[in-house]
C-alpha cells in the first residue's frame, strides 16, 4: 500500500479496494470460515469434557496464518505463571501471540467491536478496556487477575493504543497493579512484535475503524514475516512496584526494537497520523 492510501486510512477513510483486493479479501474471509468450522464445534466438543481446550490457540495461530501472518519465535516463552508485556502494532498482535504462546491478552475496547474478530479474541478470554473508563479499573484488573489464574498467561499492552513498528510509547502502568503485590510464582516475560519492512502497512493507525483496517490487511497481496521476541523473564519482586516493573519491561523491550530496526525509534508520530497517539478512543485506562 503507497503512503497516501495509509494516510487516507489514517484520516479515516474508508478504502477503496481493487477487484484483485476484493478478491483476495474474499479467498482470506472463506479461510476463517473454514477454520471456523473446523475448530468451534472441536473446541464446544472438548469442553464437554474438559477445561483447558487447545482449540481456540489453534485456531488462533492459524487465523493469524490465514491473515499472512507467517510467525518466527525468537526466545522462549514461558508457558504458565506468566504475565508477558508487549508492544502493539496491530489486532494480528492477538491472532499470532495467542497461537504462539496461548496466552489470554488485554485489549483495547474497540476490538470487542469488530465483527467476528471480538469473538475470536472472546474464545481466548481477552479482557477489554478503556482507558476513558476510570471508574471501571477495578472492575478490569479483578477480570485480569482471573484471567491469569485461569490462563496460566496473560499479555498486556502497555502503551496503551497501536503503534507503527517505529515507535514505542510510554508505559501506562494501570493494568500493571495486578502485580502489587505479584501473584506467587508469576513472573514478567517482555515482548517485541516485529513486522519488520510491513510495519506501517499493517499497523492500526490514527482514526481508521477496526473494520477497515481488516479490510486493508487481508486484502493485501502475499505474506509476511513476524518476528515475536520473548525477551529474558524477570521477577516482578524485585521492582518496587507497577511503575518500575513497567520502566524494566519498556526499557527491554526498546533494546529489542533498536536492534531490530537498526536505527534510534521514532519519538514522536511519523509520517502518516502525526498526532495519531493523543486520539481519545484508543488504549487503556490512564494512571
Amino acid at each position: 500500500m503507497n503512503s497516501a492510501r495509509r494516510a487516507a486510512a489514517a484520516r479515516g477513510e474508508t478504502t477503496e479496494l481493487t477487484p484483485i483486493e476484493k478478491l483476495r479479501f474474499g479467498l482470506r474471509v472463506l479461510g476463517f470460515i473454514g477454520l471456523l468450522l473446523v475448530f468451534v464445534p472441536l473446541h464446544y466438543a472438548y469442553r464437554i469434557f474438559a477445561y483447558g481446550s487447545p482449540f481456540p490457540m489453534l485456531f488462533l495461530r492459524y487465523a493469524g496464518r490465514v491473515a499472512g501472518a507467517r510467525v518466527t519465535k525468537i526466545g522462549t516463552p514461558l508457558r504458565r505463571d506468566v504475565f508477558f508485556i508487549s508492544n502493539h502494532i496491530s489486532w494480528i498482535d492477538i491472532l499470532a501471540s495467542a497461537g504462539a504462546s496461548g496466552t489470554a491478552f488485554v485489549a483495547k475496547h474497540e476490538l470487542s467491536e469488530v465483527p467476528v474478530i471480538s469473538w475470536l479474541c472472546s474464545l481466548n478470554r481477552t479482557v477489554y478496556v478503556k482507558r476513558e473508563d476510570r471508574l471501571g479499573v477495578a472492575e478490569q484488573i479483578n477480570a485480569l487477575r482471573e484471567a491469569l489464574a485461569d490462563n496460566w498467561s496473560v499479555t498486556v499492552f502497555p502503551e496503551g493504543t497501536t503503534t507503527d513498528g517505529q515507535s514505542l510509547l510510554p508505559f501506562k502502568t494501570s493494568m500493571l497493579s495486578v502485580l502489587e503485590p505479584p501473584p506467587p510464582g508469576v513472573l514478567v516475560q517482555p515482548v517485541l512484535l516485529d513486522y519488520g519492512e510491513v510495519a506501517e502497512e499493517v499497523a492500526w493507525i490514527g482514526n481508521e475503524s477496526g473494520v477497515n483496517n481488516a479490510r486493508r490487511v487481508l486484502a493485501r497481496k502475499g505474506s509476511f514475516q513476524l518476528k515475536i521476541h520473548f525477551l529474558e523473564p524477570f521477577s516482578p519482586e524485585d521492582y518496587r512496584g507497577r511503575k518500575a516493573i513497567g520502566v524494566k519491561a519498556r526499557e527491554e523491550i526498546e533494546a529489542a526494537l533498536v536492534k531490530s530496526i537498526g536505527k534510534p525509534l521514532r519519538t514522536f508520530g511519523h509520517d502518516v497520523a502525526p498526532v495519531r497517539y493523543n486520539a481519545p478512543r484508543e488504549g487503556i485506562p490512564i494512571e
